[in-house]
């Protein structure tokens, strides 16, 4: 898929949005998404060697807090234990998933790296979780087009993930330095995926998208 073409919604023509000395970053004049240069993506290989590099203690105790900031929201949304859910592109660590278990729901984890039983993504879920994770989706349409098979009416998606504002905070943004980040989401793109795809969007914190997905 060529740089003119968005790989979340397939509008065209994007344009160019920011370049610096390592990559040029375009912007879909739709959804707005952001995404990084086609020819700059790492391959898969050194893709999961930056993923080994990454401390997910399942014991952590600063981790456990920082995946509350999506756990706490998304729990009272739900309002009921005992569901369905699925951490999708959990890592080597699933400590998400663990907490959530821990509350009384029952869930199942998928990671393209660590956790690639493709049984889970046989069902349906009453929720799905992705932290940290949609920001590498190289072509997030792909992503996004399974969780609507996977998740059942009613059902919440439950995103973590940076988001950005406009192309001066982008500029000096640490989270575009990583080599794996290479979709970013701004508030307005979550707004059109819902107002498309029949949800209901609310923003409990500044790196959270809940998405309700309406029962008609």
């Amino acid at each position: 898929m060529p740089n003119h073409q968005c790989p979340l919604c397939y509008a065209e023509p994007c344009q160019l949005f920011y370049q610096d000395n390592r990559r040029r970053y375009y912007q879909c004049q739709l959804c707005l998404l952001v995404f990084a240069d086609r020819t700059t993506l790492l391959s898969s290989s050194d893709e999961l060697a930056q993923y080994q590099m990454h401390q997910n203690d399942l014991n952590d105790i600063g981790y456990r807090q920082f995946l509350q900031r999506l756990a706490l929201p998304l729990q009272q949304q739900l309002a009921a234990n005992g569901l369905e859910g699925l951490d999708f592109g959990c890592g080597p660590g699933p400590l998400l998933a663990k907490m959530l278990a821990e509350t009384g729901h029952k869930m199942s984890v998928w990671d393209p790296y660590f956790a690639t039983d493709d049984s889970v993504l046989k069902k349906q879920y009453d929720f799905i979780t992705c932290s940290e994770a949609i920001e590498h989706f190289i072509y997030p349409v792909h992503e996004w087009k399974l969780w609507l098979t996977l998740l059942k009416p009613g059902g919440t998606l439950g995103i973590m993930t940076k988001r950005y504002t406009d192309v001066n905070a982008f500029a000096s943004w640490h989270y575009k330095l990583d080599p794996t980040h290479v979709s970013f989401f701004c508030e307005h793109t979550f707004i059109y995926l819902a107002q498309r795809d029949n949800f209901i969007v609310n923003f409990p914190d500044k790196d959270i998208a809940l998405l309700q997905r309406r029962k008609h």
